[in-house]
């Protein structure tokens, strides 16, 4: 049993949320912290985000969670 950090990517916002059913799993909050950052940048003007169309935004987070084995955890 190992404790690890599952990254969460939702797209979409209000009745539109979908959570993406392959989450990824890393032992380091720093590393996956680096890709809930890095993926919601993909569109590039982030001034502007009303000009990115809600169904297309997306939000991204790292989750605590207890794994019963350590197979598929990125280092």
């Amino acid at each position: 049993m190992v404790h690890a950090f599952m990254l969460v990517v939702v797209l979409g916002v209000g009745d539109d949320r979908q959570v993406q059913p392959n989450p990824m799993y890393f032992y380091s909050i720093d590393r996956c912290q680096y890709f809930a950052k890095a993926i919601p940048k993909q569109y590039g003007n982030y001034k502007h985000t009303y000009l990115v169309d809600p169904k297309d935004r997306i939000t991204a987070y790292c989750k605590p969670v207890y794994m019963k084995d350590n197979e598929g955890i990125y280092k």
